[in-house]
């Protein structure tokens, strides 16, 4: 599961699934706040155990989507989350989700902007830079890209050394004033503010930093690889900066 583009499933839905859900939909636009959080939290589980895809293509209280590219993903914890840093590196490192949480963190306010058109607006990330992480492994002269990996075992993304280095990338921690759930890619995402928010993988595991750019999972089907919000994959939105 990532956010970007719905994965395609084949598994038959009956009418009654069918119409359920589009009323959940409706009353996501209709409800109170109240019951519009309730929802929100509702798709966020069902969406890791829906096997019709029809969870991802709903509105909810936070307007968000909870997308899928992998039929299941497993969850981590503070005990079992490892995070890796290797590839053109002097220091390889493995930190555990109390060392990530030991370290600076950063708490960045913008708009999340998808590549499929919903948007977010004022979203809270907290987390650490992506620079720190990579000036206290020690990148190597011949670097000039990261290739992130996830614990999915499907999703991949990239950035070059000059975007990952942005003081508004970010190893991410919490999202909107809360630690990440497991549907919103917790409990570590990657965060990458100016980009649409298919840069911005989901259940983060691994940082290879190489000698090129390595196109991603959504790149290899069609995405751009720089994917500025509003200058990029054909899209006008507005800049999330």
């Amino acid at each position: 599961m990532n956010d970007g583009h719905p994965e395609q499933r084949g598994t038959p839905v009956g009418r009654r699934v069918f119409l359920g859900t589009l009323g959940l939909g409706a009353l996501g636009v209709v409800a109170a706040p109240q019951l519009q959080r309730g929802l929100e939290g509702f798709l966020g589980g069902a969406a890791d155990k829906d096997p019709t895809g029809l969870t991802g293509l709903l509105p909810n209280g936070g307007g968000f989507r909870y997308y899928s590219v992998a039929s299941s993903v497993p969850r981590k914890n503070a005990d079992s989350y490892r995070l890796t840093i290797d590839g053109l590196v002097d220091h390889p490192t493995t930190y555990s989700l109390a060392g990530l949480k030991a370290l600076p963190q950063t708490r960045l306010v913008r708009d999340v902007q998808c590549v499929t058109g919903w948007r977010v607006p004022d979203t809270p990330f907290e987390g650490v830079r992506l620079s720190r992480l990579l000036d206290a492994a020690g990148v190597r002269p011949t670097a000039k890209a990261i290739r992130f990996t996830c614990f999915d075992g499907t999703y991949t993304e990239s950035l070059t050394l000059a975007q990952a280095r942005r003081a508004d990338v970010l190893v991410a921690l919490r999202m909107q004033d809360k630690d990440l759930g497991h549907s919103h890619g917790g409990p570590v995402r990657l965060y990458v503010a100016p980009m649409y928010f298919y840069k911005s993988a989901k259940w983060l595991s691994g940082i290879t930093v190489t000698d090129e750019v390595r196109p991603g999972y959504w790149e290899e089907r069609g995405y751009d690889v720089d994917a500025w919000v509003g200058r990029s994959n054909g899209r006008d939105d507005e800049p999330t900066t």
